[in-house]
């Protein structure tokens, strides 16, 4: 694996102070952070290299430009660790300096989250599946999401039907909403997949949610009532997936509703996917899990 080291010297070109990077450190900060060093993946490189070529960049670094838009989300699967996540939340989201205008993370907790809502008000986009942030959380900060147009809330179990509605009616500017949970069991003592009945969050989201466009509810455990309720008033669908929503039967003319819209993913259909959509699609992993933020 290349070293840190190595890294500086190819980044920099080898020519170290006045040499190749003088031409880099004249370009505005705003420029450089905003359109260039933001292209740098994994981000925890950007933080443990770029700091070290010289002067300006590590001023960069430092400053807001960079940090409009956090993705950690590969490096908080690879780390897998809850307290290790919340300290680099709690580090990188005051650079943003309350311009953060997306926040991709995993296995966020309530701290965190608490955290994150406090000191950001213009958060546009958050996708934080597999968190821990509960119902009560989300009831207690959900009026400083309310710039929200993108939420991925997928397998985030203590978030249930309670949370849902408050979101909906706090978040107006909803657009894209991720529900997707994991595929059931199978039941060996009686030879089926072990999946429940409950149309809940499919009323839910209809009733408070008409303004989406995009929703992904993946192996929900919804049937034809909740998805006529969606059909019937969320009238701006242009992309709906119920993959594995094994209650739904597509009976009368709900088959041919959904067959209406753009982009359709049944219960049934083979796992595939869309990269129209998929906007959260898992980059190559690279770095090692020792790596840090």
């Amino acid at each position: 694996m290349e070293s840190p080291q190595s890294k500086r010297r190819r980044i920099s070109g080898g020519s170290g102070v006045g040499g190749g990077n003088s031409l880099w450190e004249d370009i505005n900060p705003e420029i450089l952070g905003g359109l260039i060093f933001i292209k740098i993946k994994p981000v925890d490189e950007l933080i443990r290299v770029i700091p070290f070529v010289c002067k300006t960049w590590n001023e960069v670094i430092n400053g807001p430009y960079c940090w409009n838009d956090i993705d950690i989300q590969q490096w908080c699967r690879r780390c897998h660790d809850i307290d290790r996540i919340d300290n680099a939340v709690r580090k990188l989201i005051p650079r943003s300096i309350g311009v953060l205008r997306s926040l991709s993370v995993y296995m966020l907790s309530n701290a965190a989250f608490a955290f994150l809502v406090n000191c950001e008000r213009c958060l546009k986009v958050l996708q934080m599946p597999m968190s821990e942030v509960t119902d009560r959380m989300v009831e207690k900060h959900a009026e400083s999401l309310k710039m929200l147009t993108t939420l991925d809330i997928s397998n985030c179990n203590k978030i249930t039907c309670k949370g849902l509605e408050v979101l909906g009616k706090c978040c107006t500017s909803l657009v894209h909403l991720k529900r997707n949970l994991s595929p059931p069991l199978w039941d060996y003592n009686t030879g089926v997949l072990a999946t429940k009945k409950d149309d809940g969050e499919a009323l839910v989201i209809a009733d408070t949610m008409r303004s989406l466009r995009n929703l992904e509810l993946g192996y929900g455990s919804m049937t034809d009532l909740g998805l006529d309720a969606i059909l019937n008033k969320c009238k701006n669908l242009i992309h709906l997936d119920i993959l594995g929503c094994y209650g739904v039967r597509l009976e009368g003319d709900l088959e041919d509703r959904c067959d209406q819209i753009m982009s359709f993913r049944g219960p049934w259909d083979e796992e595939y996917h869309d990269e129209e959509y998929d906007e959260s699609s898992e980059e190559g992993e690279s770095g090692s899990d020792s790596d840090g933020v």
